[in-house]
């Protein structure tokens, strides 16, 4: 009972940590409706009741207007109606194009055709989603060296984990809505390159264990440094082999995670970045908080602290916990609740070993860690004034 709870947690929140094999466990019918829970969970679900009040041609009540805009933080100029409709539309195909693509993939390593069907659809989706979940015992190991199966696993992800925020403000720009990218955007793609070029590289360069996969050791440190930055989950050698050193470079991408409005976990990229501003604002003695010469607007650095001491609070707190119900070392418990909280799903290995307790604590930590931040952005909501925007100031999803 605990393992389906653990498991159908895992899904809707986009985890992906597991307690038993999913291909071994569950028939066909019990992979599709995990598969269909963190479709989801991907998605959102305050998005997808939102598709449907809007296709029925209702209007959202104020209530839900705020929910969306705490659980898909938005800069201004942005359509709630347009936005949803873009991301059902975006995922759609996105999914689509990744299946086909893991399907020749799967077909040319060797896989049964029937089963590369099934295989590719359930790992399109859960690559997109940011969930983690796998129909192979091992992730993917088997397929380490295969350029073919770790570029669409990681393009997939990407999509997911850029936010729906970057797909709508590209697709105005190019059908001419728009005239220019906005700066969440620009921020975006400038924090997720420079974690993503830094982690490859630091992976690549001081982690001992991949070493030995030779010419593919590139392929294997990028696909590892995206897939925490991403929240994806995947991975295509043993976490538990990582050095200490390593571990705590993943735990780092791990926190930071996706970007906002998109299907990845974790504090956020523009989050990151707008407590560095914060920091650096600070440094410099500015009364305003500014980056690239912009000023952050003061409600979005209050989400920001906000976010980044709960997390840290929620991380603390089920370390200490699972310390005490728990006989592993205190860097792998600290790997497993980071993983569970950034909804991410790499493990060194200890998921399935758990105790009752250390699952219930993790089922609880996976849960937070999926809308701890959107409850706590809906109390922000709740109790601050409206207050006007300088024109001076530009705006920040974090």
């Amino acid at each position: 009972m605990m393992d389906n709870l653990f498991i159908a947690t895992s899904a809707i929140s986009t985890t992906g940590l597991v307690t038993v094999s999913i291909f071994d466990t569950y028939n066909w019918f019990g992979q599709f409706v995990i598969l269909l829970l963190f479709q989801i969970g991907g998605i959102g679900y305050m998005t997808f009741t939102s598709y449907v009040l809007l296709s029925k041609k209702s209007h959202l009540t104020h209530w839900h207007q705020r929910v969306l805009n705490a659980e898909f933080s938005m800069p201004k100029g942005f359509q709630i109606r347009d936005f949803l409709k873009s991301v059902i539309i975006f995922t759609i195909i996105i999914e689509a194009v990744g299946a086909l693509c893991l399907y020749i993939a799967f077909t040319r390593s060797g896989e049964e055709p029937a089963f590369a069907v099934w295989s590719s659809i359930f790992h399109s989706v859960s690559a997109f989603c940011t969930a983690g979940f796998g129909l192979y015992n091992d992730s993917f190991e088997q397929f380490s060296g295969n350029a073919f199966v770790s570029g669409t696993l990681s393009v997939l992800s990407i999509s997911g984990s850029l936010g729906f925020i970057v797909v709508t403000d590209f697709w105005n720009r190019l059908t001419g809505k728009t005239k220019t990218i906005t700066y969440t955007t620009k921020t975006i793609f400038g924090v997720i390159t420079l974690l993503l070029v830094t982690g490859t590289a630091l992976i690549y360069w001081f982690e001992p264990s991949i070493r030995q996969v030779g010419e593919d050791r590139l392929l294997v440190s990028f696909f590892q440094a995206m897939s925490a930055l991403t929240t994806v989950g995947f991975n295509t050698v043993p976490i538990g082999d990582f050095s200490l050193a390593l571990l705590l470079v993943t735990i780092f991408l791990m926190y930071i995670g996706a970007s906002p409005s998109g299907t990845g976990g974790g504090l956020k990229s523009t989050t990151f970045t707008a407590l560095l501003a914060i920091m650096w604002s600070r440094i410099r003695n500015n009364r305003q908080v500014t980056l690239f010469g912009k000023i952050i607007p003061q409600e979005r650095l209050y989400v920001a602290t906000s976010a980044f001491i709960l997390y840290a609070s929620l991380i603390f707190i089920a370390t200490f916990l699972l310390a005490f119900t728990e006989n592993f070392p205190l860097h792998q418990i600290l790997f497993e609740v980071t993983s569970a909280i950034g909804t991410v799903g790499l493990s060194t290995g200890i998921t399935g070993e758990l105790t009752f307790w250390g699952k219930f604590i993790v089922v609880f930590v996976m849960f937070t860690g999926r809308l701890g931040v959107l409850t706590f952005g809906l109390a922000i909501l709740a109790r601050r004034k409206l207050t006007e925007t300088r024109k001076d100031e530009t705006d920040l999803a974090v």
